[in-house]
């Protein structure tokens, strides 16, 4: 995917300045597809020169004019022909499964702390897509995510997403305990 698939889906969401772009890849688009603010500048410029997006001048008190960009029809036909392209699955690269594999000639229990970090990072982007599912999501007083309103294809396309990061941290957390457990049978003295 390129970035400025991206970028169309996050303006087709809402239309914003490049700042509250980056900001949106910093809180949710961002788990799924990563970009500095460099980039995302750099390519809003690109998409603006070749009239996929616009831009406004918004005014604003005491402050400088900010830049909104929203998706242009060559925008809009451009997501379009990309939704429609075939992709090939992801093919899965993983650094720490390489390191695992690679313990057995060397220490394995010395890699315990390594796992331990990486189910901790799990662990914590877990809590912040439960926390952001039930905010938006979940009816209130609800046990299970369950929609407060009936949504609409965007909502809806955004929850399945969401599960979709949900279901994987909740796996990786479960890889990560069996890698640690055994790990363990490895440690020392034994």
């Amino acid at each position: 995917m390129a970035l400025e698939h991206a970028i169309l889906v996050s303006l087709l969401e809402k239309p914003g300045s490049g700042y509250e772009l980056a900001r949106r890849f910093e809180r949710s688009i961002g788990y799924f597809w990563t970009a500095t603010h460099q980039q995302i500048y750099r390519v809003l410029k690109r998409m603006e020169n070749d009239g996929w997006v616009v831009v406004r001048d918004v005014p604003q008190q005491g402050r400088p004019d900010k830049k909104e960009y929203s998706v242009a029809d060559l925008g809009r036909a451009a997501l379009s022909s990309w939704l429609q392209d075939p992709i090939e699955p992801e093919s899965v690269r993983h650094d720490l499964a390489v390191k695992i594999r690679g313990a057995a000639f060397d220490d394995p229990a010395a890699l315990i702390r390594e796992v331990e970090r990486h189910r901790q990072a799990h662990r914590d982007r877990l809590a912040h897509y439960l926390a952001g599912e039930a905010r938006d999501f979940m009816a209130p007083g609800a046990d299970t995510a369950g929609p407060k309103t009936p949504l609409d294809a965007e909502r809806e396309l955004q929850h399945v997403v969401l599960r979709g990061g949900i279901a994987y941290e909740r796996m990786m957390i479960g890889w990560l305990d069996d890698v640690l457990a055994t790990l363990a049978r490895f440690g020392p003295g034994r």
